[in-house]
């Protein structure tokens, strides 16, 4: 997994933490829907400002256009960061990496099955199951990158057999991230190797697909397993998509 992004998604899980006594009491007044509403509004903002600031810093030539993207990522950094000085600068050194002009990240997922079986690790993180997979490294193909992944994490060896999804992971997935990023999930053939743990996991196990134990949401989701399952008897399925 690509390590820097990996701390992108854990801060921005840290930064709605990271609120104000006042701001904790204006959120008291609100039903849960309301507050998990602005929290995707604001965040779905934030990410937005980003990318404009960044992609206008890349191309801007003169000075005073140069400041007013920089004024836009700092108003971006501070509605994250409910104005939290700490925080706000934080968030503004992890975004000064970014450069270029500011597409979606990809994470890649593989579906390894055997018979009526799915092939799922646990991750140390959260101590629940999720499909092996994470970040694509800048020089992969993506069939190299999920093939990586697998091996990395679970200790089985695969090949890929074809793209089954491509998803928008702010629509399908309930945790937040800082970066707006889709999902390729891959249906994928064991070619070997023995399920184990690794730095990341501390398990590897085939699941019956109608029998899964917990799983790591933000990751991989049960309807997400089920889904591949179906593309994996119905070969070849179109790919899904958004």
């Amino acid at each position: 997994m690509n390590k820097n992004a990996g701390t992108l998604h854990k801060y921005a899980g840290s930064v709605k933490r990271q609120r104000s006594r006042a701001a904790a009491q204006r959120a008291s007044l609100r039903t849960p829907s309301d507050n998990a509403r602005m929290g995707d509004r604001r965040l779905d903002a934030a990410r937005r400002l980003h990318a404009l600031a960044r992609t206008g810093l890349h191309f801007c030539a003169g000075e005073y256009d140069r400041e007013r993207y920089e004024q836009i990522e700092r108003i971006a950094a501070e509605l994250l960061a409910d104005g939290e000085p700490a925080s706000c600068a934080r968030l503004l050194e992890l975004w000064s990496r970014e450069e270029g002009y500011v597409t979606p990240k990809i994470e890649v997922r593989g579906a390894v099955f055997r018979g009526g079986a799915v092939l799922l690790v646990r991750e140390r993180a959260d101590g629940l199951w999720t499909l092996p997979g994470g970040w694509a490294d800048v020089g992969e193909t993506p069939s190299q990158a999920v093939t990586r992944e697998i091996e990395q994490e679970s200790g089985i060896r695969s090949r890929v057999i074809s793209l089954a999804a491509l998803l928008d992971r702010p629509l399908h997935g309930p945790s937040p991230g800082l970066f707006h990023s889709w999902k390729a999930f891959f249906l994928c053939e064991m070619l070997g190797g023995e399920p184990r743990g690794s730095y990341e996991t501390d398990a590897a196990e085939f699941f019956d697909v109608d029998g899964l134990p917990p799983m790591s949401l933000g990751r991989s989701s049960p309807a997400q397993v089920v889904r591949l399952y179906e593309h994996w008897r119905k070969q070849p399925l179109p790919a899904d998509f958004d």
